[in-house]
């Protein structure tokens, strides 16, 4: 009897140990699948706490590593979007998903799926005797139109392959770099690390407020002439009718997304974590829409809650933080000899800044990656912007340095254009492989230097113009100032961390300033024009309304030379508004190519954040109409007084040095300005 029940007693020993073992084997299971990847396992079981200056712990979870974006989580959604035909009444925040390490591929054979462009003569680009050895480096990959013939819209394709909330990197020890050229910031004491090596821990947390009395944070009121008869937009505009089957434009399904207030990203909508093959190309218009003046509040908003602050000092954080401290005492300027203070947001600030960028700003840019998609852009063609920005810098030594430990910003110099021409597999319908070689890249430079690990990405940068680039940096740079021309708040567009690139066609690499221009205002005998091709939902409403239906109103679809016939040129050169309706997604070069040619635009595109939003004052010299209201478009334009236009069309000519292309960069151009725009997205993260 006694050996019978020992033996039951064994069994239930036995079977309690195996169900002990099995629960810890599950549990362990699981955590594997919910970490980021097997090196954050160690987290589980690590009991460090890192203090947090100037800001409250916050603590998601231990078993991701990965730090994100601090959002301004504690603002009032509801203040930032309104009710009726300006904004839809619901907004749902989501999340952003940053993708991890990944094993690299080999590159694929080049294929050059380039289009022939317009101007068939200028086949080669430009030489630049300041970088000769450079220029082989870029290429011509211009297109037929004006704009890219993209085989589906950009956020078909959605890279979400984990639910990891997207946080803030938090303030930590400062340092000062020592004796930066040309000029001499204040010293402070400080303690750091004396050169950048891999492996750290971050903390996540929000820094503390800036003050609100900040010339950095402000925006003159005069300058953003906030009374309805100086800003000329569709909502300050009472139309007594409106067409009903313009009321009645077709909605798209599932709740429009934004993500925590001023940041938008759509993240996690289910609706995008998956590829339907047979997706339509032609998007319809969405329920969210953010008008301009909102767009001003989100600005303001994420300066007052975004910070970006390493896990440890270098030697160009204490430099950055006595930047902004100047900025945000520069003195008042009410007039100056060479500009128009009423085209900026805050002069004052805006020319302390670039001062400051100039003297200060030193750029690390890494020698990593091969050719064709790293360190070679297209210098003609929609695309420009990427390949004269890399171009320039690459070749502007006094931004430069060799020293990461100096460096205020680090470069990623890649093109979204080459990445599609080297890599996308026509009519696949899939882009896993472009993301993955980005991804492979971000890999490479976290695993050799601790640059990015510093502060995951927070000061490092991109410039890309295709339209495919917000998805495909979406999660792998989502920390990183991506300077985008498909700068679309729904599609994960981040105001005030995020840079709007201008879309500019250079249609000669020889000559970029060629058919700069137009005629005087008193002489511009149409009151609006529009030519294109048929992208998206929005333009065949613009042309269903007013295609050759009212003589004042020069609306056409693509615009093809015949002998005899004005040129698309010469009809920018000859109206008053130059209507800039969006296309597949919300930018388009004709934005930048009305002020070339010194017409003032009219921005028909839901949710578009213009270039240079966070310097320059847009209602001074653009109008924006909203999509709904097309129908009323004419009447729009009429209700702008003849005073009123010959202002906006004075101060256009002014604005124009902000968007041109020099051979070798011209103080206060395109160039300059982009970086700036750069800058000051870095400075305000301080």
């Amino acid at each position: 009897m006694g050996n019978e029940f020992g033996c039951i007693s064994l069994l239930r020993v036995k079977r309690v140990v195996l169900m002990a073992g099995a629960t810890f084997a599950l549990v362990l299971f699981a955590q594997l699948f919910h970490l980021q990847d097997f090196k954050s396992l160690s987290s589980l079981f690590s009991a460090e706490k890192v203090d947090v200056e100037q800001g409250s712990f916050i603590d998601q979870s231990r078993n991701s590593t990965s730090p994100g974006v601090l959002d301004a989580a504690n603002a009032n959604v509801s203040d930032l979007v309104s009710t009726g035909t300006e904004v839809s009444d619901e907004m749902v925040s989501g999340e952003s998903n940053v993708k991890d390490d990944s094993d690299p591929e080999n590159i694929k054979t080049f294929v050059d799926t380039s289009d022939d462009d317009l101007d068939i003569e200028d086949e080669f680009p430009s030489k630049d005797d300041s970088d000769p050895e450079n220029m082989k480096n870029f290429v011509d990959t211009s297109d037929v139109d004006l704009d890219p013939k993209d085989e589906f819209p950009s956020n078909d394709f959605v890279e979400l392959k984990n639910n990891t909330k997207v946080l803030g990197v938090i303030k930590g020890n400062i340092s000062k770099q020592e004796n930066p050229p040309e000029f001499k910031l204040p010293v402070s004491n400080y303690t750091s690390k004396s050169d950048f090596s891999p492996g750290h821990d971050v903390v996540i947390g929000r820094g503390a407020l800036p003050p609100s009395n900040s010339q950095f944070l402000s925006t003159s009121p005069e300058n953003l002439e906030k009374t309805p008869s100086n800003d000329v937009n569709s909502a300050s505009v009472t139309i007594p009718t409106m067409r009903k089957d313009s009321e009645d434009m077709p909605k798209k399904n599932g709740s429009p997304k934004i993500l925590e207030v001023g940041l938008s990203n759509p993240a996690n909508d289910s609706s995008f974590s998956s590829i339907p093959a047979t997706k339509e190309r032609v998007k319809e218009p969405d329920q969210m829409v953010v008008p301009i003046s909102k767009m001003n509040d989100m600005l303001l908003s994420s300066y007052a809650s975004y910070k970006a602050v390493p896990r440890w000092s270098s030697a160009a954080d204490e430099e950055l933080r006595n930047v902004k401290s100047m900025i945000e005492n520069a003195a008042t300027i009410e007039k100056d000899p060479h500009f128009d203070v009423r085209l900026y947001r805050n002069f004052s600030a805006f020319k302390r800044s670039y001062e400051l960028m100039e003297q200060v700003l030193k750029v690390y840019v890494y020698a990593e990656g091969e050719r064709p998609i790293f360190h070679q852009a297209p210098l003609k063609g929609i695309y420009a912007s990427e390949g004269w920005f890399m171009k320039q810098l690459k070749s502007n030594k006094r931004f430069l340095t060799k020293n990461m430990n100096k460096a205020h910003l680090f470069y990623l110099p890649f093109s979204s254009r080459e990445l599609e021409i080297a890599l996308y597999v026509p009519n696949s319908h899939s882009r896993d492989n472009l993301v993955q070689r980005l991804s492979d890249y971000v890999s490479l430079i976290k695993t050799k230097y601790g640059s990015w690990n510093r502060t995951d990405g927070a000061d490092h940068f991109l410039v890309a113009c295709h339209d495919w680039a917000p998805a495909e940096t979406r999660n792998i740079m989502a920390n990183c100032i991506r300077s985008l021309c498909n700068a679309d708040i729904k599609e994960g567009f981040r105001v005030g961390k995020d840079v709007s690139l201008p879309e500019t066609y250079v249609r000669s690499a020889q000559n970029p300033l060629r058919q700069l221009g137009g005629k005087p205002a008193s002489q511009r005998r149409f009151l609006a024009f529009f030519a294109g091709n048929m992208h998206g939902y929005l333009r065949p409403i613009l042309l269903s309304y007013w295609e050759n239906k009212d003589p004042d109103m020069k609306i056409f679809g693509p615009l093809r030379k015949a002998k005899g016939e004005m040129t698309y040129a010469e009809y920018m050169k000859s109206s008053k508004y130059c209507i800039c309706a969006k296309g597949y997604e919300v930018n388009s070069p004709r934005v930048v190519e009305a002020i070339f040619y010194e017409c003032v635009p009219v921005i028909i595109s839901d949710n578009f954040v213009p270039p240079f939003f966070e310097t320059l004052n847009w209602k001074s010299f653009a109008v924006f109409v909203l999509e709904k209201d097309i129908p009323n478009l004419k009447t729009i334009l009429l209700s702008i007084s003849k005073t009123r236009y010959r202002l906006m069309q004075q101060r256009v000519k002014l604005v124009q040095q902000h968007f041109l292309w020099h051979s070798k960069p011209v103080k206060y151009d395109v160039f300059y300005m982009i970086l700036h725009s750069i800058w000051h997205s870095r400075v305000s993260q301080t």
